[in-house]
């Protein structure tokens, strides 16, 4: 079974490079597939949008290693979760949020014995020394329980909601792209009608298919390749024209 790494590392440095050596050295027949090393330095949410949007894209059984870890070191948890179909192994800090938001049913268990650890643990690299040796037992056939005690609930970010009223919408930004596009959480399952206006900081933002039916530098708004709403410049940066702190309002004819 697959293991898929996201973490907040970036490629510079050697951090990903030794996890995915720790991992081999367990399990050398497993395939390892880079999610993305690109989450901004210690933004959780950002993390934990990136791994909602993404995990159902991988075959059943494939377990996720997740670190984005300004705690790393403290009283925080090291935990697997199960979500019957896929594995998630990393820090009790919010980071699965949003694939749990979209999942029913979970069991959770926090990483305590380190049989499955590696011998030495550094205080500051739990992503080398306890989450990818974990992933790689795992794989390797230990069953979850075997890793430590079972747990009723894990940590939660508290995710922003779509409010609903009569013909209108209102919602929030959650993730800004490389490309400065801003990604709302208003959902195309939460549009039952036709977007009439679409504003943003007061603004109105014309909505049309995709990028390159504005004219370079304008604005726009769109439903991306995940299904959400998002504002956009055409060959340009809406974080940078606008910021990313706004509210999205949308009228529904």
């Amino acid at each position: 079974m697959p293991i898929i790494l996201l973490t907040d590392f970036g490629l510079k440095d050697h951090y990903v490079g030794v996890m995915k050596g720790v991992i081999k050295t367990i399990a050398p027949q497993e395939d390892i597939i880079d999610l993305t090393h690109e989450v901004p330095p210690q933004d959780i949410k950002a993390g934990a949008f990136l791994l909602g949007v993404s995990y159902r894209y991988f075959p059943d059984g494939s377990i996720f290693v997740a670190v984005v870890d300004p705690g790393v070191g403290t009283e925080r948890k090291g935990i697997l979760v199960s979500t019957g179909k896929y594995f998630f192994v990393g820090p009790d800090n919010g980071l699965f949020s949003f694939v749990l938001e979209q999942e029913k049913t979970f069991f959770a268990w926090e990483l305590k014995n380190n049989f499955y650890f590696r011998r030495e643990i550094s205080i500051t690299f739990h992503g080398r020394d306890i989450f990818a040796p974990v992933a790689a037992h795992l794989a390797r056939g230990v069953s979850p329980k075997e890793f430590g005690p079972s747990l009723k609930e894990i940590k939660r970010l508290p995710w922003p909601k779509v409010i609903k009223e009569n013909n209108s919408l209102k919602g929030a930004v959650i993730y800004v792209d490389r490309f400065g596009n801003l990604i709302t959480n208003i959902h195309i399952r939460d549009i039952t009608g036709e977007i009439k206006k679409v504003t943003y900081q007061g603004l109105e933002i014309p909505f049309l298919k995709t990028y390159g039916l504005a004219p370079p530098g304008n604005l726009l708004a769109l439903i991306g390749s995940e299904g959400y709403l998002e504002i956009a410049a055409s060959q340009g940066s809406a974080a940078q024209k606008l910021g990313s702190q706004g509210e999205v309002h949308v009228e529904l004819a």
